[in-house]
């Protein structure tokens, strides 16, 4: 029996629900946008680099000024200022509201205290449900607000930069594993995957090119290739092949991670040949032959993507249309019912993978607010029951899809004799800040940057690199990295950033 493994999910911003085996999808957690997305685009940071663009913000009304509050797009800015601004101050209020939430149902964050294989120590009480949606209410409030306040923002940005698209442009190769899962469909079994896959609330996909190839998670799982080139690694060519067809008969490809083996190389770095501890996962596209270094533009935009396409979702507060994601918040204490419509971009750039991290924040909401009806009435149906026994096989291969934050998680295992034989986790850090592989094919970090514009205002002196890094921290926003970037003339110019929230030094 080969039993895929019900993945829990990683926590951080936008809000990712957990699964409750039978009440539904409930808990999330998320927060302001990430303190990161504050210094970049916030008030300091624009000023310093494109002064131009500031003095142009002053005088700039903001668009919807009447839902958000800020008159101009400088105050935007300057609400973003971390501890200082206004929009700062109050998001960060809603986290913590939102940690709340995640508590209620988990115990603590960020390591949940009562999740754990076959289900979760939570009991279900009308108490508890209502404490949760009181503060989803008030999260739906808020989001009403900061949708509006991101668009008026980077909008601003393509008019103020005239080619600003091509900051972080890169080929459109999204993927996107699914997640929030239907309790009505889906079994956890392979020889079903294909159909509780497509069940999700977020569909999985693999879009090529503006186009959805396949929303098969078989075929998703099955076309999974780990190449190295560039990474410390030995191939595993001689290695033990541990599974050579799926429980459906398909064959499996030896650098599938069911078959993988890691053999560290430790080596001095040469970014001429091997400069990283990074493997190169790849999609292999059987219409082309070629493998595809898909990213996840940061999780979001590769799930709204795949799911506007695939037009499967449709519960009410959310409608995937087929170019498109309807999103519908209704009347909260202050403010009427609003609907929000993420509309398939012209571009995978910087602009619209930070975009699109907004607009999932609402996505996830409205999912809440359906998840938490379908779990009340299975409490008033008396159906509380929240962990199944399970026992380990003797034999046995299974997977794991999910969506974490950032992206794709997946994980592969296999067991013999009751033990693990092998097993490879796939989080979204590698299929985007993986190096160039076999084939010299550049990762997504590697691929966005290599031919980014510089905006920036600023010479080499005081050279900042904002728009390499407004590039990088939009596929990961929660990246703590120290930057180098080679200036020409023998000079490195190194910046080290804190992932401490707060002002820097």
């Amino acid at each position: 029996m080969v039993q895929p493994m019900q993945m829990p999910p990683t926590l951080g911003q936008p809000p990712i629900p957990a699964i409750h085996p039978r009440l539904g999808t409930l808990q999330f957690t998320t927060g302001p946008q990430h303190p990161n997305f504050t210094m970049h685009f916030g008030e300091p940071m624009v000023k310093e680099t494109n002064p131009k663009v500031w003095a142009k913000a002053q005088t700039t009304p903001a668009p919807h000024s009447n839902l958000h509050g800020f008159r101009t797009i400088a105050d935007i800015m300057t609400a973003l200022n971390p501890f200082t601004g206004a929009f700062y101050r109050e998001a960060l209020v809603m986290s913590r509201m939102t940690r709340e939430m995640f508590c209620l149902m988990e115990g603590r964050h960020v390591h949940p205290s009562t999740l754990y294989p076959g289900g979760v120590g939570t009991v279900p009480t009308i108490q508890l449900f209502t404490d949760y949606l009181v503060r989803l209410m008030k999260y739906v409030e808020f989001m009403k607000k900061v949708v509006p306040l991101h668009d008026d923002l980077f909008d601003f940005f393509y008019q103020a930069l005239p080619g600003y698209e091509e900051v972080g442009r890169r080929r459109v190769l999204l993927a996107c594993w699914g997640s929030f899962n239907d309790p009505d469909h889906c079994d956890y079994t392979y020889k079903n995957m294909t159909n509780w896959g497509r069940s999700m609330f977020v569909t999985p996909g693999i879009v090529v090119d503006g186009k959805l190839v396949t929303t098969d998670l078989v075929d998703i799982n099955l076309n999974i290739r780990i190449l190295l080139g560039s990474s410390y690694y030995d191939e595993w060519k001689n290695s033990q092949v541990f599974v050579k067809t799926d429980p459906l008969g398909n064959p499996v490809d030896k650098n599938h991670p069911w078959n993988q083996t890691t053999i560290p190389r430790p080596q001095k770095r040469d970014f001429g040949g091997k400069y990283t501890w990074v493997m190169s996962p790849r999609w292999l596209d059987k219409r082309t032959g070629d493998h595809l270094a898909m990213d996840t533009g940061g999780g979001p935009i590769a799930r709204l993507w795949a799911t506007a396409l695939a037009g499967l979702v449709d519960i009410g507060y959310i409608k995937a249309t087929g170019s498109s994601v309807k999103m519908y918040l209704p009347k909260t204490t202050s403010l009427p019912e609003v609907e929000f419509e993420w509309k398939i971009p012209k571009w995978s750039n910087a602009i619209e993978r930070d975009r699109a991290r907004t607009y999932f924040q609402v996505y996830a909401a409205c999912a809440a607010l359906h998840f938490m009806e379908k779990a009340l009435a299975e409490l008033h149906a008396g159906h509380t029951k929240t962990w199944t026994e399970f026992k380990v096989p003797d034999e046995a291969i299974g997977c794991g899809f999910h969506e974490a934050v950032r992206g794709v998680l997946s994980h592969h295992v296999v067991i013999k004799e009751g033990k693990i034989a092998n097993y490879h986790p796939y989080p979204p850090t590698p299929w985007n800040a993986n190096p160039r592989d076999i084939y010299g094919t550049p990762g997504p970090y590697e691929d966005a940057v290599q031919n980014t514009p510089i905006f920036e205002e600023n010479g080499p002196d005081k050279f900042k690199g904002i728009d390499i890094m407004r590039t990088v921290r939009s596929f990961d926003p929660c990246l703590p990295c120290g930057v180098h970037m080679y200036l020409g003339n023998g000079r490195v110019l190194e910046t080290h950033h804190s992932p401490m929230f707060g002002l820097q030094p």
